[in-house]
């Protein structure tokens, strides 16, 4: 198991004045740092990787569909198209960075509604769109691992059975699911149950709290999380993702309307200990 920390709590892109963050979850005793890949080029991801690397920490990356314009259920082929070509440039710049994989809410815009249910066609064009993607990973030699976003900021695969179901559709031995506690808390029946039936496609674990907050200040049972994790042999990136009000743009789309801690080294030097501890427990 490793540790990590999503860097989407300072920034929508990593540069060079963000390695002192990068520095200072090193020395909180973190494996390795979430890089956010929301635009970019090859250059600036592969000098990137590299001055993580010298801190002396692993790395994964994260994505998401910027727009309408690259939604993959758009009715308009050339969106789709647009979907295709940016999660392709999202794993040519997470291979040059050296992740090992390209995950996160790849499946729609963020906040992009209809206002109507997901049809059998907008699932569909969904597969197909990831069906193309995996394969383009698969040649970098990383999976695509999708993350399932709650109702209230995407409308199509909001739950495990859901995310199960469309990886089921797109039949791609590269395509695997994430489990992240924040959505699992908001949408699930049982949220620690679901971690036994994602086994087999489980790639990736997003450590949230139930506000976004610091991990173990609120409900989230993140102790028998833990232990299904342990209990189906996860030995992956367990990934602390919280979110601030840092970032307006962010803060908007993620519905963060005040602060859930009075500053970031809480939540990196609480969480990590809750993960360390809690860990150990349960084995």
């Amino acid at each position: 198991m490793k540790i990590g920390f999503n860097l989407l709590l300072w920034t929508t892109h990593v540069d060079d004045s963000h390695l002192h963050h990068i520095a200072a979850l090193k020395a909180a005793g973190y494996d390795g740092v979430e890089v956010p890949m929301f635009g970019g080029d090859t250059a600036h991801y592969r000098r990137l990787g590299g001055q993580i690397r010298d801190l002396g920490l692993g790395v994964t990356a994260i994505t998401i569909i910027p727009d309408a314009e690259h939604n993959p259920l758009s009715d308009n082929p050339a969106h789709r198209r647009a979907a295709v070509d940016h999660l392709a440039a999202a794993a040519e710049w997470a291979a040059s960075l050296g992740s090992p994989m390209l995950c996160g809410p790849v499946h729609q815009p963020l906040g992009l509604f209809t206002g109507e249910a997901p049809t059998d066609v907008e699932r569909g064009r969904l597969a197909e769109v990831h069906r193309a993607a995996a394969e383009n990973c698969a040649k970098l030699g990383m999976p695509l691992v999708m993350e399932y976003l709650n109702r209230f900021e995407a409308y199509i695969v909001n739950t495990m059975a859901d995310a199960l179901a469309h990886a089921a559709r797109v039949d791609h031995p590269n395509f695997g699911v994430m489990h992240d506690t924040y959505h699992a808390n908001i949408e699930e029946k049982d949220p620690v149950g679901i971690i036994f039936q994602a086994a087999p496609k489980l790639r990736h674990v997003h450590i949230s709290e139930n506000d976004r907050g610091t991990p173990g200040r609120g409900h989230v049972p993140f102790a028998a999380h833990f232990k299904a994790l342990r209990a189906v042999g996860y030995d992956g990136w367990l990934t602390i993702e919280a979110f601030g009000r840092s970032l307006p743009a962010l803060a908007a789309a993620t519905r963060v309307w005040r602060d859930f801690f009075p500053a970031p080294e809480q939540v990196y030097t609480e969480g990590i200990t809750l993960i360390r501890d809690g860990w150990a427990a349960a084995g």
